[in-house]
């Protein structure tokens, strides 16, 4: 059992997938020499030398064209898009050819490729550079979408997402990459559409993905204090989605609560909540509360940023408020 920081995960689950597979490689701005621009693929170059770790000119377009090509002919590619937020620059590719090739091939041409992406705010990178946009992919048919939450999740996911052969976008949450956690040695391989329980609870169910993960599980802890028990589901996979585990923890504790760092708008809880009505209505002792950003544009000054992203004293407080009506 290793202590790995999340940027560690990261290269070490690209590893254990390329020395299984020589068909995997690896392409993107930075990755090879300098390891990465937040350090997600230190030592892979030396490893795997400059044929399977490529450096790329600064053109999302490019990468992302030339890792759907790559796949189209045979190998595994890892493309890496710096910032979620430049997803728009080569969303073409990615919504209108990658996502749809499979079938409109009829399964004559697969695309097994993972397009990994520093996701979400927290590190005051302002309005172009700090996007959640995990809702984005989720919304296109033909795409997984998976972001993991802790270290231990970075590599058995990103195993998963490698042998996958659908596209899978991978998204790192950029404020997490300094945290560490016990990553088990050998081989880790996760199922995507499994989420977990991270804490169990009887009061309520609180949703949470990525960043707001921990979020949730310290809000968990204050409201123990008060002696409320809250479940905490880390959601990890948005497609495949696992709603039996979320349904079956609802059936529990009959409260709902999402929470969420992409803008309220069409957020992947409205997803869920919409699946909820139609599923596990019956189940509701109230309505299901999100918990999310405002629908605003994400600010770089400090404080603002740490307002409108949700904080656990705002999980706190709402599950509170909401079970003591």
């Amino acid at each position: 059992m290793a202590q790995l920081t999340y940027r560690s995960a990261v290269a070490r689950g690209i590893a254990q997938e390329m020395r299984r597979d020589e068909r995997v490689v690896l392409i993107g701005e930075d990755v090879a020499g300098a390891g990465g621009v937040f350090k997600t693929t230190e030592g892979l170059l030396g490893e795997f030398g400059p044929r399977r770790v490529i450096d790329t000119p600064i053109s999302e377009q490019a990468i992302i064209g030339a890792a759907m090509g790559a796949a189209m002919t045979g190998l595994r590619p890892i493309a890496e898009i710096m910032f979620a937020d430049f997803f728009a620059v080569c969303w073409d590719i990615v919504a209108n050819q990658i996502a749809k090739t499979r079938y409109m091939t009829n399964g004559q041409v697969s695309v097994p490729l993972v397009i990994k992406s520093g996701n979400g705010g927290s590190l005051r990178f302002g309005a172009q550079h700090s996007q959640a946009v995990e809702n984005w992919a989720m919304a296109v048919p033909g795409l997984k979408v998976v972001t993991p939450a802790t270290p231990r999740d970075v590599v058995g996911l990103m195993a998963a997402a490698v042998r996958s052969d659908d596209p899978v976008l991978f998204f790192e949450h950029k404020g997490l990459y300094a945290m560490k956690g016990e990553v088990p040695d050998g081989e880790i391989v996760d199922e995507l559409g499994t989420a977990v329980v991270r804490r169990a609870g009887t009061d309520a169910t609180i949703l949470a993905l990525g960043l707001t993960v921990g979020r949730a599980f310290d809000a968990a802890a204050q409201l123990a204090a008060t002696g409320i028990e809250a479940e905490v589901i880390d959601v990890r996979s948005l497609v495949p989605l696992d709603i039996r585990t979320i349904l079956a923890s609802l059936n529990k504790t009959g409260r709902l609560f999402t929470v969420e760092e992409n803008p309220r708008l069409l957020g992947w809880g409205a997803e869920i909540a919409s699946i909820v009505a139609e599923e596990g209505f019956w189940d509701l002792d109230g309505p299901v509360q999100r918990i999310t950003t405002p629908h605003i544009p994400l600010p770089a000054a400090d404080s603002l940023e740490d307002l409108v992203i949700p904080s656990a004293d705002l999980v706190a407080a709402t599950v509170t408020k909401a079970l003591r009506a």
